[in-house]
């Protein structure tokens, strides 16, 4: 994930408005408690994430993919008083790690999680959302796609991490590295829909952001 120096990620880091001492907390217990600290979304993203959704002011939010509710905790600053934000997780173990989270922040009300597959889950879904944040099992990023694009509003946005995927999608790809196959697939059938518009930013792991025509 390390595209940039530290010394430009520290400026960068430097001159973005600081997440809430709760998020600070909540990114320091992922570190210490939880496997695989480094998918925690962290503050440039976060901030990313947040300003995008205050922006938009979002009536409904789908968040795919819930780790530790980060990602899904800055996208709800954005909602609107009476919006809601899906988040759905597939790892049950996280089951209450994240909703004592969520009952600290007292975020039941807005943020709705669901633990199960994604693939399944979302189909039962009857909501029109305005963002769709796509941040789970890699393999499955065209049908999260597929599944939520009939789903999304008029000018409403699908958001994609880890496009970058450290690097590998511009290195010579083995063909047993399913995962980078499908993320190049992912953003190559992405970019030619002619139903969206979208932008690849180096951000993190990489975000491909498209909207809704």
């Amino acid at each position: 994930m390390n595209f940039i120096s530290k010394e430009l990620n520290e400026y960068c880091n430097k001159f973005t408005t600081n997440p809430s001492k709760e998020l600070d907390k909540l990114e320091h217990l992922t570190h210490t408690r939880i496997l695989n600290p480094r998918m925690i979304s962290g503050k440039l993203q976060g901030r990313l994430l947040s300003l995008i959704s205050k922006i938009v002011s979002p009536k409904y939010i789908l968040d795919i993919g819930t780790y530790t509710g980060y990602s899904a905790i800055c996208l709800s600053e954005g909602l609107k008083p009476d919006g809601k934000l899906i988040t759905i997780e597939i790892n049950e173990e996280m089951q209450h790690f994240i909703k004592d989270n969520f009952s600290k922040l007292k975020l039941l009300k807005k943020i709705i999680p669901i633990f199960g597959d994604a693939t399944k889950v979302i189909p039962k879904l009857d909501y029109l959302f305005d963002i769709v944040f796509i941040d789970a099992d890699k393999i499955n990023y065209s049908k999260y796609f597929d599944l939520t694009i009939d789903k999304l509003s008029p000018k409403g946005l699908i958001i994609a991490d880890n496009l970058l995927w450290s690097g590998k999608v511009i290195k010579k790809i083995n063909s047993n590295d399913k995962i980078t196959i499908e993320l190049k697939k992912f953003t190559e059938k992405v970019n030619k829909d002619p139903r969206v518009e979208n932008i690849m930013l180096p951000i993190r792991d990489g975000i491909l952001i498209c909207q809704k025509k």
